[in-house]
């Protein structure tokens, strides 16, 4: 197998055309537009043919071009080991990331839905908030097991993010804080029903 082109000499030279290259897809994005990779060559003044060395075609660009946290975590330092303020703390710090970040996050969202982008390599088709969740619930690994936390955690999940922005400010009316709040209070509500009647059964 032959090595990535990123990985095949000048790599300064290439990170600087890799970031230029990705950072106009993101300008685009924040624009709600849909860049293809020839888009991106002629916003960052790249040649074509050397844009689809780094993005053989537009899914591979636009999950790079996808607001990146850079985290691997979203506690903050010695976050204690109460599950109930754990969650609030990643639930908050991540609803704040999708609303930063929220125009950028629709478009993400319509190309997780378009059948003509097969695979999972789309952002939204990742779960990445999904490891988030399941640290900040680590405190219950004594009253449930895996696979009822991992059925609380993907709860949690479906109840906030941009998904669930989307319908509650587009469907349900109500305003960004409206809607952060709400969210807010529906990962704790799942949290307690858990610990009192067990995740959902499926």
């Amino acid at each position: 197998m032959s090595r990535p082109y990123m990985e095949l000499g000048r790599s300064g030279q290439k990170l600087r055309t890799f970031n230029a290259l990705v950072e106009a897809a993101r300008g685009m994005v924040a624009d709600g537009k849909t860049p293809t990779v020839d888009d991106a060559a002629l916003a960052a003044g790249v040649a074509r043919s050397t844009a689809y060395r780094y993005f053989p075609g537009q899914r591979e660009l636009l999950a790079a071009a996808h607001p990146e946290t850079g985290l691997t975590s979203m506690l903050p330092e010695n976050p204690g080991d109460n599950p109930a303020q754990r969650l609030d703390a990643v639930v908050v710090k991540f609803i704040g990331m999708i609303m930063e970040t929220e125009v950028q996050q629709r478009t993400m969202l319509k190309l997780s839905l378009d059948p003509e982008l097969p695979g999972n390599d789309l952002p939204l088709r990742q779960g990445r908030a999904i490891p988030w969740i399941t640290e900040a619930l680590e405190p219950l690994a004594g009253k449930l097991g895996d696979a009822e936390i991992r059925r609380l955690v993907l709860a949690i999940r479906s109840a906030i993010g941009i998904e669930s922005l989307v319908w509650l400010t587009d469907i349900g009316a109500l305003s960004r804080d409206e809607a952060f709040a709400s969210m807010r209070w529906s990962a704790q509500a799942l949290l307690r029903h858990a610990l009192e009647a067990g995740p959902p059964a499926y």
